[in-house]
């Protein structure tokens, strides 16, 4: 940001002593105002730019027509970055002297560019090109640049959201910076980055601050005072630019130059288990190099991970990549993203909403609002993301934007601004997305799960699967010593969930949602069978259609997770039985749940489960599992089961 600044300021006085061609003045004889002029003339060289101002305003005093002194004046609030002051300063100047220069036109256009006044910026760009008397098709390349971001930031204003920023509190922020926010899919757990200043403990003898990661929880829609993260996590080194996967159970973050990376930055891991976090790991090859791997998000699925880096092979200087987690635990050779996301320029801090669809990234390259800016990407049905879109005023400003996520239902975006009138430097803010803006939610399905036989805690596998596609969406676990879980269920679809162990049957449900965003999260403790001799479970993801015995397509989810368990207990028999509600006469009821059935027994054998391992049996409306009196309770009894008979 310094190197930036620099630059600027370089660019400015340039610019002024171009147009005033070194200190030649035109356009006064007034001897006391020229003095005036002189003196600051040497403190605006000097960098002095408030004593400049207030000789400059003397010199203005002393001759309401001395151009260069509000001239000066101008330049001296545009390097102090003071927009609506510089403004007025060059009108006055033009007031003063319409001849003087066009290039005063061009000037007060970029001030009003600087101050999001793009319509009036556009005003004087039509002036600078009549006084120059030229097309603004052949102006400098640099004016024309300048012309055309007006014109698409001008766009960019008119269709602003209006968004209003909100800061989280004192619970949140402090005087300090506060920054990179990640949340948990039920928006119970907030986890942040501070920079804090140096104490003893702090390993780099000569950094005036230090930066931890801070966590703070949701309690009846009230954030909690924050609390560090804590060691493991917390050391007397950096910790920062971090994620928390959806369910909670793992942080990734960003650790440089420590003895165990690889070079620059690198990816490191903790995984929570009851309420304590493991010594964190470096993530390690091929995903860490030694280069540049920070800024984590991790996908949907909980195994995905899109980070920036700017290793060679990318498209720019720094890009978005991707790498994924094995189900052995190690992850794949990162992908670079690829256009249309990455460019020649930045792309940096990307969030992935837990929906699985929406990109979320700060970019360089794309056309903006200046500096960097926030965008989106849409993935269409095959994955691939879509041209990306600028969020706009006032996510984006002139000013370099850092970082955004937006919470699971799509509702809230949260930002860091160090926007006046926080609560220090950087705060956290949150907004309310615009409806045009607004992600497909995402509900949840939180609870418990333990052993049916004993109600003792089970560390389980979770998996959500698009029963449409077969496409598996999302990934987690139960947590070892509580049993607690929280899986993400998308809306506007149907999927089934799958709770794996290898000494238990499955647990078999499904959900179909729409898009609605007041979709209500679930709550649900969850009890698995062990695999011994008499257990049974339904098989909620089997399908037919009404009074048929085909399988529909949407059954082949469940029936491969039937498949595995029967291949992984090779001396497990079962029984497969079919059930129907009480709609129709006893002999066809009979008939059709044999039929299904058989179904799902001629699938396995199909699939290579021997013939003799499995029996099935048809059992009509005999053995109602709940009421007949509602359309609810006869859906229940419309049933397949599997029981364990032999083993």
């Amino acid at each position: 940001m310094r190197t930036v600044r620099f630059f600027y300021l370089l660019l400015m006085m340039m610019l002024f002593a171009g147009v005033m061609q070194a200190q030649t003045v035109k356009t006064s004889t007034n001897k006391k105002a020229i003095k005036q002029y002189e003196k600051g003339y040497a403190f605006m060289r000097d960098q002095q730019f408030t004593d400049a101002i207030r000789y400059a305003k003397t010199a203005a005093q002393e001759d309401p027509g001395f151009t260069e002194a509000y001239l000066m004046i101008a330049e001296a609030y545009s390097m102090m970055k003071e927009s609506d002051l510089a403004v007025l300063y060059y009108k006055k100047a033009i007031y003063s002297n319409p001849s003087f220069s066009s290039k005063l036109y061009y000037y007060t256009a970029r001030e009003y560019m600087r101050s999001n006044n793009y319509n009036e910026a556009l005003e004087y760009f039509v002036q600078y090109f009549e006084e120059a008397g030229i097309d603004k098709s052949k102006a400098s390349p640099e004016i024309k640049e300048h012309y055309d971001q007006c014109v698409y930031r001008a766009k960019l204003m008119t269709d602003s959201n209006h968004i209003k920023l909100v800061n989280m509190g004192p619970n949140v922020n402090s005087k300090l910076d506060e920054y990179q926010p990640s949340f948990t899919a039920d928006d119970g757990e907030l986890i942040f980055t501070v920079l804090r200043p140096s104490d003893a403990y702090t390993e780099c003898k000569s950094c005036p601050n230090e930066e931890d990661l801070y966590i703070s929880r949701q309690e009846n829609g009230v954030w909690q005072p924050r609390e560090p993260l804590g060691a493991p996590v917390n050391s007397h080194f950096n910790e920062g630019a971090q994620c928390i996967s959806p369910d909670g159970k793992y942080v990734i973050f960003t650790a440089c130059n420590r003895e165990d990376g690889y070079g620059s930055c690198d990816l490191y891991w903790s995984k929570k288990v009851g309420d304590k976090w493991t010594v964190p790991e470096n993530i390690g090859k091929p995903v860490n190099t030694n280069f540049w791997e920070s800024q984590p998000t991790f996908g949907a699925d909980g195994k995905t991970i899109y980070y920036t880096s700017n290793r060679p092979g990318g498209k720019g200087k720094c890009d978005i990549w991707k790498t994924t987690m094995t189900e052995d635990g190690v992850f794949t050779e990162p992908e670079n993203v690829g256009e249309p996301i990455n460019t020649s320029g930045d792309e940096l801090a990307p969030y992935l909403h837990p929906n699985g669809m929406v990109l979320y990234f700060v970019s360089s390259g794309h056309p903006g609002m200046g500096g960097q800016d926030l965008f989106y990407s849409l993935a269409d049905s095959k994955g691939k993301w879509n041209q990306p879109i600028n969020m706009g005023y006032p996510i984006n400003t002139e000013d370099n934007e850092s970082s955004i996520v937006v919470n699971a239902r799509g509702t809230r975006g949260f930002v860091a601004s160090n926007k006046a009138g926080g609560l220090g430097r950087m705060d956290i803010y949150w907004f309310e997305m615009p409806e045009k803006m607004r992600p497909q939610p995402v509900t949840y399905l939180k609870g418990r799960i333990f052993n049916a036989k004993d109600s003792s805690v089970i560390s389980a596998k979770f998996k959500v699967i698009d029963l449409e596609t077969g496409v598996e969406r999302v990934m987690s676990s139960s947590d070892p010593e509580t049993g607690e879980f929280l899986v993400c269920i998308p809306t506007n679809g149907k999927y089934a969930l799958h709770a794996h162990h290898p000494q238990y049957l499955f647990y078999s449900d499904n959900f179909e949602l729409d898009s609605s965003y007041n979709v209500k999260p679930y709550h649900k403790d969850i009890y698995m069978n062990p695999i011994e001799m008499g257990e049974s479970m339904v098989l909620r993801n089997i399908f037919f259609d009404t009074d048929k015995a085909v399988l529909k397509k949407e059954s082949e989810v469940e029936l491969n997770n039937l498949y595995e368990l029967m291949r992984n207990n090779p001396k497990m028999r079962v029984e497969i039985s079919g059930h129907t509600d009480n709609q129709g006469g006893r002999e066809h009821n009979l008939k059709l749940s044999s039929s299904r059935a058989k179904a799902v027994y001629d699938y396995l054998v199909a699939k290579g489960i021997k013939a003799d391992r499995m029996r099935y049996k048809g059992y009509g409306f005999d053995k109602p599992i709940a009421t007949n009196d509602t359309p609810e309770g006869r859906a229940m009894n419309r049933r397949t089961e599997f029981k364990i008979v032999g083993n």
